[in-house]
Formats: structure tokens, sequence, C-alpha cells
């Protein structure tokens, strides 16, 4: 499912970032052009990190920018934007982040499968050197489709 949700023109690859809030703001500026997210989803991404810390740093370097569906996520989609330098999110066990996912999930339920299949993928090691060494997103795409072909076959 997560081959379906992520898509070429949501990747981004070697993004420039100031600080943690350019970060967000880049990783899901693709989301905002295509109106899968509103602008104001993106500022609640920011709020809630200003309120609550940065809880959305899952793993080491890396990041699952979300929020409330009813901040305005219009479909299920999912973002990857590889950040070159990786930028502090000040969490301070996973710093520095140098991938963002940034996740549009309209309701409760449709994007877990897609939330299992990315857990997969972040527990295999060849897949943060295929975000790193990407030239096209096309790669990480075709990356993505054939994990996920061989996370069906090993089940």
């Amino acid at each position: 499912m997560i081959e379906k949700i992520i898509r070429e023109d949501l990747i981004r690859l070697h993004v420039k970032a100031n600080d943690w809030k350019d970060a967000v703001r880049l990783s899901a500026q693709p989301l905002v052009d295509d109106q899968i997210v509103t602008k104001n989803y993106v500022d609640e991404i920011i709020n809630s990190v200003n309120e609550y810390g940065p809880y959305f740093v899952i793993a080491p370097h890396v990041a699952l920018a979300h929020a409330p569906s009813k901040a305005g996520a219009n479909e299920l989609a999912m973002g990857i934007t590889v950040l070159e330098p990786s930028i502090k999110f000040h969490n301070d066990d996973n710093d520095p982040v140098s991938y963002v996912f940034t996740l549009s999930a309209p309701d409760s339920n449709s994007h877990l499968k897609a939330m299992q299949e990315l857990v997969y993928l972040l527990s295999d090691d060849n897949f943060y050197q295929v975000l790193s060494d990407s030239q096209n997103p096309s790669e990480i795409l075709q990356y993505i489709k054939d994990s996920v072909i061989k996370q069906e076959i090993e089940k």
C-alpha cells in the first residue's frame, strides 16, 4: 500500500533547510502544491512540535511529520524529503534528521497498513542508503515497490 501513497512528485532529494521548521515546510510543500494538505495542516505540524516537542522524530535520523486529519489532510499520501545537510529537530535520541516522511491521513485508519510497511522499510539499512544515494525519485519509489513485494513474499 505504501507504494500507492508515495508518488515521484512527492519525493524531494538534496533539500537544504535552515532549521527544523523550514525542513517541515519544505517537506510538506509538494503536498500543499498538489492540494493533498492545506497550509494550515503544515502550520499545525509546527504548532504540535512547539507544544509537545519533536515527538514525530521516530527513529535515528527519521521524522514522520503529520498533524490531525481535521487540520487539513485532504487525501491519503506520503512525501519523502532527504535533507542535506541533516537538521537538528531537538530530539536527543534521534537527531540530526536526514529523512522527513510527511504523512497526510484523512482519517484514523486508512494509513495503518502503509505505516506497517514504513516500519519494515525503516528496519532495512539498505533503505537509508537508497534514500541518501538516489539521484532520482524513481529510484526510491522502485526500491519501495520491490521491498513491499519482498515483504509480501516473506509473510
